[in-house]
């Protein structure tokens, strides 16, 4: 059983390490990041059978979102961690002469803590645990409740490959994520809700602790098809990214608002794709992942109950493997409940408007709170390069979906509601240090100007050089 004892002598032993100095080193760190490599290599077999248990998540899927997205990211950050970490050399201005140079050390928070969630949960918290290695930190992993093969898989792998004074393990529920609030790290991560979010940020100001917040948005991430969009192709990805993990997914559609001028050809190419893609039984389909509780399940199951008179396609489910159908709900207003909060789930609300209204869309997509992401289907990419760069929200693709998060070298992450923070290649060792700017004196040349007493020459001689 975890106590509060447990968890705040498992933060000192860390500590005790650190002081050491041995994870400043970066051939030390490095060493650690290709030890990580091999532990993801040697359990692969046991990843994906985890993730099959947990989320019923066909081995395919689980290479793509979780063994081999980590090995990419490892590979990244071990062949770029020298050049990032290398302090920078700054030109300290004539203000601070003969102190001419300035150094910038890229320097570890310390000891972090890892809240990671469900429904990655090897690349939400493995995938954390690179940058915090190349940051030189030590790492506490509270991994999620809900997918119990996979911590408990989580806490042997890593186990097996580092001593816990370095990086721990640590499964439970909210009360072992309080207690580990409550400890006194020196930099938390959290991927979830924005709802614990907020719970997370306020638990860790009581000891004035940096949060980086991964959230999926408090509205959902929205998907707009123009009138000129490519149908096929939009359904073709849609359909895929929908069914991916059972819309348990961060960065997933919420809702679709398609141009009522081709609503229903595209409905009529998505319910097809569907089929092409999972067949006309999805319940028995192996390959379909399920949702991650009974809870979930029968969330997912009331919610399409109270839109039932609008369900063109799926609406069903089976309690007993916990997987539901993909369902299209049309039409839907854009102030309905089900369009205005984060669903994780395969329910997909569908929002007709009119083309030549798309700005008062995204007015009404604009007054409510950022999301995680934003996906844009239309032929003229010079107007969706104009609202992807004046709109606020994490990140996107335009005529595509959920395949920026595997770009290398550019960041991840929300905004507002949607979180705080980015990581991902040189953004997660970023998130895991904090710039040190330290100058180099000089003994000599040293000008009087800074000394008292002050006279009217020194003033006009400041005054000059400020200027």
């Amino acid at each position: 059983m975890i106590t509060q004892d447990y968890v705040q002598n498992l933060l000192e032993d860390q500590r005790s390490f650190f002081k050491t100095g041995k994870t400043l080193d970066l051939s030390f760190r490095i060493k650690q990041l290709k030890r990580l490599k091999a532990c993801v290599l040697r359990y692969e077999n046991e990843i994906e059978a985890a993730l099959s248990k947990d989320l019923g998540r066909h081995m395919a899927e689980a290479y793509f979102c979780d063994i081999g997205t980590l090995i990419l990211e490892i590979n990244e950050t071990i062949k770029g961690l020298r050049r990032w970490a290398r302090p920078e050399t700054h030109f300290s201005g004539l203000v601070c002469f003969p102190s001419i140079f300035t150094k910038v050390y890229k320097m570890p928070y310390g000891n972090t803590l890892i809240i990671s969630p469900f429904n990655f949960p090897f690349t939400l918290s493995i995938g954390v645990l690179i940058p915090a290695i190349a940051g030189g930190n030590t790492a506490v992993i509270k991994a999620s409740s809900k997918s119990a093969h996979s911590t408990a898989l989580l806490k042997k792998m890593l186990a097996e490959f580092f001593p816990q004074k370095y990086v721990a393990v640590l499964d439970g529920g909210h009360d072992v994520a309080d207690m580990c609030l409550d400890a006194g790290f020196d930099k938390i991560f959290y991927t979830g809700s924005p709802k614990i979010g907020r719970h997370v940020m306020e638990m860790a100001s009581k000891n004035l602790t940096p949060v980086a917040l991964e959230l999926g948005g408090e509205n959902g991430n929205w998907c707009i098809i123009r009138k000129d969009a490519d149908l096929r192709d939009a359904a073709r990805k849609i359909a895929f990214f929908k069914m991916l993990n059972s819309g348990q997914i961060c960065i997933n559609i919420n809702q679709i608002a398609v141009a009522s001028e081709v609503a229903e050809s595209f409905l009529k190419i998505l319910k097809a794709e569907f089929e092409r893609q999972i067949g006309v039984d999805t319940l028995k389909n192996s390959e379909y992942p399920h949702l991650i509780t009974k809870g979930a399940y029968d969330k997912c199951d009331k919610e399409c109950r109270e839109y039932s008179d609008r369900v063109i396609y799926g609406g069903k489910g089976d309690p007993e493997s916990l997987r539901f159908e993909p369902t299209i709900i049309y039409p839907v207003e854009p102030f309905e409940p089900i369009v205005n909060h984060e669903l994780f789930n395969p329910l997909l609300p569908v929002v007709p408007y009119k083309d030549d209204e798309i700005d008062s869309l995204l007015d009404t997509i604009a007054s409510r709170e950022h999301g995680l992401a934003l996906y844009i289907f239309t032929k003229n990419i010079n107007w969706a390069k104009k609202v992807m760069s004046s709109s606020q929200f994490g990140g996107g693709c335009i005529n595509e979906v959920c395949l920026h998060m595997m770009v290398k070298g550019v960041p991840f992450g929300g905004t507002g509601h949607s979180g705080m923070g980015a990581y991902h290649g040189k953004w997660g060792f970023m998130e895991f240090m904090h710039p040190c700017s330290v100058l180099i004196g000089s003994r000599h040349f040293n000008l009087p100007l800074r000394e008292h007493p002050y006279r009217d020459i020194k003033l006009k001689m400041i005054k000059m050089f400020e200027k």
